[in-house]
Formats: C-alpha cells, structure tokens, sequence
C-alpha cells in the first residue's frame, strides 16, 4: 500500500521560518493540504502549485504533489513529481516507497543495465543525505580540522603536537571528501537530465524526424535521460540501454 502520509505540519513549519517568505504562499500550502484532508485533490495541486511556480521548493512538497497526483490515477504526474522529491531528499524511505509503488502501476517494466560497481558505490555514497546535509558535515570537519591545527601549532607538548598533526589531516582531508559529495549531489539535484514521458504511447524514432526509423514504443510514465536535443527532438535512452529520438512535447524534465 503507497504511504500516503503527507507532510502538513513540516510544510507549513518550514514555510513560516522563511525569512519574508511571502504570506500569500505560506496560505495557499495551508489551502492544499486543506483540500488534500477533504479528498480535493485536483484542488490541493492547484494551490502547491502556485508555490511550486514562485520558485519555491522543498521535498515535502513535491511529495504531496506526487501524493495527490497519485489519489487522481494520473501516475506519470506522481512518478514526476516524485522523482522531483527524491532528487531533493534521496535518503527520503517515503519518498523512495511511493515511487516504487507508482511505477508498478506504468505499462513499461523496463530492466535497467546493471550499473559498474564504483558508479554504484559513489552513487549510493552522494544519496545517502542530502545536499545540506554532505555541507554540514563538511563544514563540522573543516572546522574540527582547523582546531586540530591551532593545537599543533599552539602545543608545546609533542604527543599533543602529533595528535593535532595527525588528527587534524585526516579531519581536513574527511571534510574535502565531503565537499566532494556535497557538490555532486547538488549537481545531481540541478541537472536536467532525466525526464518522463507523458504520451500514452509513443514510438521512439532513429532520428528526429517524424518520418525515420520506428525503433521501440514507451509509454506514459517512463523515466529517461536526456543525451541531446535538436529542433523540438530529444535523444533518449531508457534503462535497458536503447536510444532514439522523441518529440520534446511528450517529455517533462524531472
């Protein structure tokens, strides 16, 4: 069952701290997840959306949307929405959940390649927290580093002086390796390189030319990567490796 627990207290939390957030934004979050409670769901989109389109974001609330597409059965909707989230928030177990309860009810069950082990493990390594939290811990280490220095520098006592040293580089050296992780996942959160489809059926083409080559056929809801655009045509590969064209009006960008 898709966990449809959505985050009506954070979001309105979150939005107040805001400092000058605009109240008008702060009511229509209120005014969705009134209307989520009440089963209006096309309304609760309607009132997040107008948050979404002030430039707004947050993983809460792109959970919500994807909740509320969801409840209408507009699956392609949620499964965008949800990645959206998920981009934000990747260690996000809900988020994670509903996504993969969203994509069981697509007509496409694609079996990705499998990935090279490194890519795996970095991958698995920038997505277990968040942007904000790969920053902190780098700024906690960089700070803690920075102490271990002024201890080597200041102590008159050997041991001391080696434990400061020693201690210090590594913390310095931790703090870089998260910077590096900090920096990937938000450029993974920035990058546009995935989207979903949003034509019932489609036939993905040799080149971007109505007239080339048909090659396969996807379906609302599938997710891709974006490798190149020409004249109204994205160059596309799904997950089990194929690649062809289609036209940019069947394609949202996560």
């Amino acid at each position: 069952m898709i966990r449809m627990k959505p985050y009506f207290i954070l979001l309105l939390l979150l939005c107040t701290t805001l400092s000058g957030y605009p109240v008008s934004q702060r009511d229509y979050i209120f005014k969705g997840n009134k209307a989520y409670s009440a089963g209006s769901y096309s309304t609760a989109v309607e009132m997040y959306k107008k948050v979404t389109d002030a430039g707004f974001e947050s993983p809460e609330l792109f959970y919500n949307i994807g909740n509320a597409y969801f409840k209408m059965n507009d699956f392609a909707s949620a499964i965008l929405w949800y990645e959206r989230a998920k981009r934000i928030d990747p260690a996000n177990e809900d988020i994670d959940f509903n996504l993969n309860v969203a994509n069981t009810k697509i007509s496409d069950k694609i079996e990705p390649l499998p990935e090279l082990f490194y890519k795996r493990w970095f991958n698995a390594l920038i997505q277990f927290f968040s942007v904000d939290v790969w920053a902190s811990i780098c700024v906690v280490l960089f700070i803690a580093g920075l102490l271990c220095g002024i201890l080597y520098l200041s102590s008159r006592v050997l041991v001391l002086r080696k434990i400061g040293f020693w201690l210090g580089f590594g913390l310095l050296a931790m703090a870089g390796l998260s910077f590096v992780f900090s920096w990937s996942s938000y450029s993974f959160t920035k990058a546009t390189t995935e989207a979903i489809v949003f034509a019932p059926t489609i036939t993905v083409k040799s080149s971007p030319d109505d007239k080339s080559t048909d090659l396969f056929v996807v379906h609302e809801g599938t997710k891709v990567r974006l490798l190149d655009n020409i004249s109204g045509w994205y160059e596309i590969r799904i997950a089990n490796g194929s690649v062809g064209w289609l036209p940019a009006t069947s394609l949202e960008k996560i």
